[in-house]
């Protein structure tokens, strides 16, 4: 394997650090894997974003709290039901009013994480948008309306670098102790062919390095699509679409993530809890008998420990689970 060179180490992730993770589909697998390690973590409050205005634009409402209303320009009617442009299909509902509750909620919730979070994780997708022509915003989600409605434009990374050096000034007034981690998703867009992704990706690794430049101390970087395309080359680690990763690419990602960024309490802690792990998706035999319910208790006890040693692992729903199949 050609092994990917790693950024210089810049700060360290531990489980008193809550994360949000923003962007591409690659921020859902990686605040998955965060949640399922004990993380405090709020992945895409928005649903999943690809090109950077999108992506901050979403930043800068979280950051204000300010609701959606019945006037918003971002709420459109089609084919019977309610979209927002700056939100994924599933904040979508078939009244108006149920999609504002949806979207308001989960602003409201996203603001007041944000708040407290140590880091927060940024995946460009793409370098391209498209604007809504009756508005002239940059739409997050077209939801399949026609290509008519929109016109697409490539950005410049200055584009990017300028909007992001506003909003980094605006999250450190709202959050001075917040990390910023740039990564850019590892899946190609094949619809804008080889060469437009590869100008796309690049546009936005432009960017990010020059963020990262300018401000060292709170910005770093992630290389999750060097990782991808040069180190996972063989087709093993793609799924049958040969763009998407497969679990065991996402799986050497993560490993990645957690060696370049965990400290090394958190990464002895997830050892343990990997094993803990392990234990709760046994299935025995026999359920019922008295040697699964000591296996059981030496289980929630090895939770509770953890829980006592680290209190800002999130062990709840796993130590419920073990309790109910205990007494049941």
């Amino acid at each position: 394997m050609t092994r990917v060179e790693m950024p210089q180490k810049g700060f360290e992730i531990n489980h008193s650090k809550a994360v949000m993770t923003m962007g591409s589909c690659f921020s859902e697998h990686i605040g998955r894997n965060l949640s399922d390690n004990g993380f405090r973590c709020d992945t895409n409050p928005f649903g999943v974003l690809y090109n950077p205005l999108s992506i901050s634009a979403a930043l800068r409402r979280i950051l204000s709290g300010k609701k959606y209303d019945e006037e918003a320009p971002e709420l459109i009617a089609y084919e019977g039901n309610w979209h927002s442009l700056m939100h994924h299909s599933s904040f979508s509902a078939s009244t108006k009013a149920g999609c504002l509750s949806l979207v308001n909620e989960r602003l409201l919730s996203a603001s007041s994480f944000l708040r407290g979070a140590g880091v927060l994780l940024v995946t460009f997708g793409s370098a391209y948008v498209y604007r809504y022509k009756p508005t002239g915003e940059v739409a997050g989600n077209c939801h399949k309306l026609p290509e008519r409605m929109f016109l697409r434009e490539r950005l410049l990374p200055e584009t990017i670098v300028e909007e992001y050096t506003s909003l980094l000034a605006e999250l450190q007034s709202y959050n001075p102790d917040l990390h910023l981690i740039f990564t850019v998703s590892p899946i190609r867009h094949l619809r804008d062919g080889l060469h437009g992704n590869q100008l796309s990706k690049a546009t936005l690794l432009l960017a990010i390095d020059h963020l990262v430049e300018m401000h060292p101390a709170k910005c770093h970087y992630f290389p999750s699509y060097e990782i991808m395309l040069d180190e996972l080359r063989d087709y093993r680690f793609y799924a049958d679409d040969m763009l998407h990763p497969t679990p065991l690419a996402i799986s050497c990602i993560w490993e990645y993530f957690v060696e370049h960024f965990f400290s090394l309490s958190a990464r002895k802690t997830l050892q343990v809890w990997e094993e803990i792990r392990r234990g709760l998706e046994h299935r025995p035999f026999n359920p019922d008998s008295e040697q699964y319910k000591q296996f059981l208790s030496q289980l929630a006890l090895r939770i509770e420990q953890l829980k006592e040693k680290n209190p800002n692992f999130e062990v709840e729903k796993e130590l419920t689970l073990c309790r109910t199949r205990l007494n049941r």
